[in-house]
Parts: C-alpha cells; sequence; structure tokens
C-alpha cells in the first residue's frame, strides 16, 4: 500500500467481524499510527452518545464503518424489524459523528441486497433506485441505503466527504458457520460436512437452485476498502466485485465435490431462492480506486473449507448475537 496511512488514526467500526478481521489484517501492514477495531461489547453504536464517545476516544482521521448485523435468508425472514432497526441506527450515529467530528474521511459499506429485486444484470449502481429490493432481504437493504442517502445529503448540505462502497456477497476464511446466521457457502458447506461425517446420502437445499450469486472473497473486499479511502472522495456509490456469476446449482455441485459429499441434493422449493440474480459492475472500481478482485472462486472456496475444517467449533459458535458486531 502506499504512504497515505503513515501517522493516520483509524477507526474500523465492526473490526472484530468478517470483513472487519481482514481489513485489520491488511491495514496492519501499512503500519498506522493507530488502528481501533471497536466491537459492540465496548460500544453500542445503536446508542448515540456510544457512537459519541467511540470518536472522543479514538480521534481517527479516517472511519471504515463495517459494523452491522446479517443473516442469510432465515435470519432476514424472522427478524426484519431487528435487521432494519440496528443497521439504521448503527449507520446513522457513526456518520453524524463523524460530521460533528469533523473527520477527514469517512467508509461506509452496504450491501448488495440494496438493490432492486429485478435488475438488469450485471448490476450498475445507475440501478439502485429502480425498483424495491427482494422481499427477504428488503429491510436490512434499505435500511443500508438509507446510508448513502444520508452521507449525500450531509455532503450538499455540510461538505462531509463520505464515500459509499457496496460488496457482493462475501466468503472466505473466518465467515459464520452457524445456522441461525450463515450465508449459502458457508451454510452449503456444513451441509456436507455434516452429511459426510452421519453417512447421510442427501441434504436438503432452500430453493430450486436457479438463482445465482456472485462471490467476493474476503481479503479482496478488504482491499477494495482501502483502496477506495485513500483514492476516492466522490459522492456516488460504487460497487465491489470479481466480475463471476454462478447458479445456485452449480455451487452446491463445487462445495460437494470439496468436501466429498456424494449424496443426492434435494431441492425445497416451498422455500425462497432470494434475489433471482446477482452479478455486479465492477468497472467504477477500476476506474476510480484501481480495484479489481485478484482471488479465483475455486482458490478462495478451498481456503474457506480449509479454515473451517481448522476451526469448527469457533466458526460454528457465533450466532445471531442480542447486540450487533
Amino acid at each position: 500500500m502506499s504512504g497515505f496511512w503513515d501517522g493516520k488514526r483509524v477507526l474500523i467500526t465492526g473490526g472484530t467481524g468478517f470483513l472487519g478481521q481482514a481489513v485489520c489484517r491488511l491495514l496492519n501492514q501499512a503500519e498506522p499510527a493507530l488502528m481501533a477495531a471497536s466491537s459492540s461489547s465496548d460500544y453500542n453504536l445503536c446508542d448515540a452518545d456510544d457512537a459519541r464517545r467511540l470518536l472522543a476516544d479514538t480521534q481517527p482521521d479516517v472511519v471504515i464503518h463495517l459494523a452491522a448485523r446479517v443473516g442469510g435468508i432465515g435470519a432476514n425472514q424472522e427478524r426484519p424489524a431487528d435487521l432494519y432497526l440496528d443497521n439504521l441506527l448503527m449507520g446513522t450515529n457513526i456518520i453524524e459523528q463523524c460530521r460533528l467530528a469533523d473527520t477527514d474521511r469517512l467508509v461506509v459499506v452496504g450491501t448488495i441486497c440494496s438493490y432492486p429485486k429485478f435488475t438488469k444484470v450485471p448490476f450498475s449502481e445507475d440501478s439502485l433506485w429502480n425498483g424495491y429490493p427482494e422481499e427477504t432481504n428488503a429491510p436490512y437493504g434499505i435500511a443500508k441505503l438509507a446510508q448513502l442517502v444520508q452521507i449525500q445529503a450531509n455532503r450538499e448540505q455540510h461538505g462531509q466527504q463520505g464515500i459509499y462502497l457496496m460488496p457482493t456477497n462475501l466468503y472466505g476464511p473466518g465467515d459464520k458457520f452457524h445456522p441461525s446466521v450463515s450465508h449459502v457457502i458457508p451454510a452449503l458447506m456444513k451441509k456436507c460436512v455434516d452429511a459426510v461425517e452421519a453417512g447421510d446420502d442427501s441434504i436438503q437445499v432452500w430453493g430450486t437452485g436457479t438463482a445465482s450469486r456472485e462471490f467476493l472473497y474476503v481479503d479482496d473486499a478488504a482491499e477494495g476498502i482501502l483502496l477506495a479511502a485513500e483514492h476516492y472522495q466522490g459522492a456516488e456509490p460504487v460497487n465491489l466485485g470479481a466480475n463471476q456469476e454462478i447458479a445456485v446449482k452449480e455451487l452446491v455441485e463445487d462445495i460437494a465435490k470439496i468436501t466429498g459429499f456424494t449424496g443426492r441434493v434435494e431441492w425445497d422449493s416451498s422455500r425462497p431462492d432470494g434475489q433471482p440474480r446477482r452479478c455486479v459492475d465492477p468497472s467504477r472500481a477500476k476506474e476510480l480506486f484501481g480495484f479489481s478482485a485478484s482471488t479465483p472462486f475455486s482458490k478462495g472456496i478451498r481456503r474457506t473449507y480449509q479454515w473451517y475444517l481448522a476451526n469448527r467449533q469457533e466458526a460454528e459458535s457465533r450466532g445471531f448475537s442480542a447486540t450487533p458486531e
């Protein structure tokens, strides 16, 4: 990385989470003057006073807001109000406290779930307001999208220089494998591993398998975030993606092969597929701050599997917590 980080005091909210740890690992190589990784056990960012205290305690030059309450389709269906309110409050409080503290740089990480349910593929940032998000993701997606509105409004009225990034579905070592919160890759990986160990001849998977997804390796996402913090201060939102779309059926086949599961896949079509297709246009990130994902999916998925086998207790222990990360 460049010398941009020399002498900088950097605050990473949600720094102990999946993406936060990857950002911290990469940023640590640049040796900033301070790298503070906050967690919900120290500061409840849903509370404005705690958000104010965090900024006062760390006095950052750069804030990277990653703290979020997240989950897969199941969590989105069971706890939509929690996902909406907590994510809305955390983002609102951090953006406002950064404005009041006149923080030099603010990076807010949104979500691909904010895009309309039916969006032309690949998703262009210009399509964000063309419709309502997919229903199972909508509360979370809208709460995160409201942060883009807040940043842009603050820029216009107060001159706040916040930027907004939208990574596609993340995966990699350190992901959550607890059934209550896991996304598609860790959920499928755990199903297959459990079936192999139990000697089961079939697994059941939600949906029809016809939906598609795009996956971004977590270390690549971390690189994109730090490049944006260094080189981009524009008002427009920016996708972070890998430029590769894969059908869920194909994903299941890949994971079954890696894990050694050779049984049947039974599709439960009574369960939702989620958004029909997901794949983003990554060209704006490359043009504006030189980001291109570099980890091949085959290599990333194998690394994830190897980490899971070596860290199963940790990977499966993190469920839907009482407070956000």
